[in-house]
This record gives structure tokens, sequence and C-alpha cells, in this order.
């Protein structure tokens, strides 16, 4: 039980969290440093970006390794059309959209076929990429910026799957889908927030 106890304690403090600070526009100059933060600060992006690795744990091989490739290489998509002016509708709403769906998807124990995971982690990453892009620091170089959104990102899918890898487990799987039933309160909350 103790093992559950600081999985489930990081999830409460995403519900419990503030407005998502990575989006005010300001951001640490120098680029790899302000692109590390932004996901890391914005709770909003922390709870879609551990949903993703949850789920892919979740799912096993290889989803496990997959999802977390496909959400941050079609997250550098979204971050050069956000860096090129390249408009994406409801950007906030997708990024919130994001953790309820993901959340709910860990929660009900869904398995679609890979492509199909493929595809819903992909169509949010775009969201994510955007936000990441448009809010570029005017002093950051866009590369060194982008490096960092995705190691941060890397990171926070790491998270994920060290919970979701609980799953392997009768009790551990109860742990991870409550988990996704945390994270999609959480989205429900960042959705209401940007509606």
């Amino acid at each position: 039980m103790k093992i559950l106890f600081l999985p489930l304690l990081s999830i409460l403090a995403i519900v419990l969290a503030g407005p998502a600070f990575a989006h005010e526009g300001e951001g640490v100059a120098g680029g790899l440093v302000s692109g590390f933060l932004h996901p890391i600060l914005g709770w909003d992006h922390v709870a879609a970006m551990v949903a993703v690795g949850l789920w892919g744990a979740f799912l096993g091989k290889p989803a496990i390794w997959q999802l977390p490739v496909v959400f941050p290489v079609v997250m550098v998509v979204g971050g050069v059309l956000g860096v090129a002016g390249v408009p994406v509708p409801q950007v906030e709403t997708g990024i919130a959209a994001s953790a309820l769906v993901l959340g709910v998807l860990v929660a009900l124990a869904v398995r679609p076929p890979l492509w199909v995971a493929w595809a819903v982690v992909g169509i949010f990453a775009i969201f994510h990429g955007h936000a990441h892009g448009t809010e570029l620091p005017e002093a950051a170089n866009a590369v060194s910026y982008s490096v960092g959104f995705v190691i941060g990102t890397g990171l926070m899918h790491l998270i994920g799957i060290g919970f979701g890898l609980l799953a392997h487990w009768p009790q551990g799987r109860i742990a991870v889908r409550a988990g996704g039933g945390v994270i999609a309160l959480a989205g429900l909350g960042f959705l209401t927030g940007t509606l």
C-alpha cells in the first residue's frame, strides 16, 4: 500500500493545483531551460503527459514506448505550427480535453487498436505543441526551446509509465485505473476553466 501513496499523492497535487502558469507568456530566456519548464509548470500539460505514459504502460508492449514517442514527435509539429503563426482553434480547450479523455481511457481500461491510440495521442499532441510554440520567449532559441520541451515532456511520460507499471498486479491495476479517474477529474476541472 505504501508504494501507491506517492503516485496517488502526485495525482492529487495535479487536481488541487492552481492555473497553468506556463501559459502566462513569461519564460526564462535562453531556450532550453524555458522549454523544459514550460510543460512542467503547466498542470494541464503535466496531467495529460503523465496520462500518455500511464495509458501506454497500461496497454503494454509496444504501446508503452510507442505512445511516449508519438506524442513528442507530433508535439514538435504542433510547435512548428505555433512558431510559424499558423492558427489552431481552441488550443487551451484541446489541452484540457486531453487530460479528460486520456484519464477516462485509463479509468475505463479502454484497449483500442494501436493505431487508434496513436491517433488519439497525436491529435492531442498538436494542441500541446502549438501552445509551446506560440509561447516561445522572444529571447529564446527555437531549437533549444523545442529540445527543452521535448525533454520535459519525456520526463512526464516516464512518471506515467512508472506508475502505470503497477498494472501488472491486481491491486496495482485498480490504482492505475483510479489514477486515470483522478486525471480525468483534473481534466474536467481544466476544461471548465477554459470554457
